[in-house]
């Protein structure tokens, strides 16, 4: 009768799993038919979504700093000197050298393409020996490539230049931030209202678990990516390498991708380095596993820890799944939408085991 049970419970399951799996792949594959209204519906929601995610990080900080007796209202204003203050001067800052940088990067595009082609070619001197429909499969792989750097090299220089929605943006952001902040405990009660009283204890269990782990994950990541980036553009100015602070800005954004990350954002500076020279590439790869290596073993473990707790095996299926759905966005989210997921599900299946 147990082994009854176990092997229902189980197919159960199972059959959830591959029902949840089928409706994102449909959703992935409609999405041209109800792309345009999810845009239109991100733009207006997208300040709260980031008010809300920048509210969730900052009120534990808040929160500290008033348990020292200094009132909440005091330390919401500290912060906002700090973060928002800290982050406009750095804006103020570093936006121009960017945009610069990325637009040197778009003229400069075409003349490292020859490069490459003109290495490509003499690899095709080298390779001669390959059958013809490998040198045609690498000449569609070079083609892709340089389709999708111009592309997305111009949709990041159009993205950026739309001051009025950035100022539009900038300007409503704090203003909402604050209020999240302020209200923070009070939408979480007026959110339980609608919770059905059998439903609050295990959702206040569910999001206890979730904040404890996930919200100790990302504070821990941003602050990794922090130091990768920091680090990558001080040591790329001391090599004198093209374009440090872009390339140090994605190593740090791609950080955030567990295993796949330092890959990924090690590529670009790879690529850009032997435009250079050969040493350069050297210096480069010896400068970012180094880098890798003290995030890794130091500041990783210290600040990040096991806030997460799941199998590595697990996390690397995920990101290989949400990159196939969703590309580079899609391994961002994985783990933390995995954290929840496996948070629910652990919450619900000990509800059941107490019932039943």
């Amino acid at each position: 009768m147990y082994k009854d049970k176990k092997y229902i419970r189980f197919l159960y399951w199972m059959i959830s799993g591959i029902i949840v799996f089928l409706f994102i792949f449909l959703l992935v594959k409609l999405f041209p038919f109800y792309g345009a209204f999810f845009s239109f519906l991100w733009h207006v929601l997208a300040p709260f979504v980031i008010a809300c995610f920048l509210a969730y990080l900052l009120y534990p900080i808040i929160e500290k700093i008033h348990s020292y007796g200094i009132p909440k209202g005091i330390a919401i204003l500290l912060i906002y000197l700090l973060f928002f203050g800290g982050g406009a001067y750095l804006s103020y800052r570093l936006y121009p050298v960017t945009m610069i940088q990325l637009r040197d990067f778009k003229e400069q595009l075409p003349q490292l393409l020859e490069m490459y082609e003109s290495a490509i070619f003499e690899l095709y001197e080298t390779t001669s020996f390959l059958p013809e429909t490998v040198h045609d499969k690498i000449d569609q792989v070079i083609t892709g490539i340089e389709q999708k750097l111009e592309s997305l090299t111009g949709k990041l220089i159009g993205g950026i230049t739309k001051i009025f929605d950035m100022i539009v943006f900038i300007t409503v952001l704090p203003v909402i931030v604050f209020y999240f902040l302020k209200d923070y405990e009070k939408i979480k009660k007026y959110g339980l209202k609608y919770i059905p009283n059998k439903y609050q204890l295990m959702i206040k269990q569910i999001v206890r678990g979730i904040d404890v782990s996930l919200g100790n994950y990302i504070r821990g990541q941003l602050l990794v990516c922090l130091f990768v980036s920091v680090a990558a553009y001080l040591i790329f100015e001391l090599l004198n390498m093209d374009y440090s602070l872009l390339l140090a800005i994605i190593m740090g954004l791609t950080n955030i991708i567990p295993y796949f990350g330092p890959i990924i954002g090690a590529v670009p500076v790879v690529a850009i380095a032997l435009t250079i020279s050969g040493k350069m590439v050297i210096f480069v790869l010896i400068a970012v596993f180094g880098i890798q290596l003290i995030e890794g073993n130091l500041i990783s473990p210290y600040i990040v820890g096991k806030s997460i707790d799941i199998h590595p095996i697990a996390i690397i299926f995920v990101l290989l799944l949400g990159g196939k759905l969703a590309g580079v966005i899609g391994m961002i989210l994985a783990v933390p939408l995995l954290t929840i997921l496996r948070e629910i599900i652990r919450r619900v299946v000990a509800v059941k085991r107490f019932k039943g």
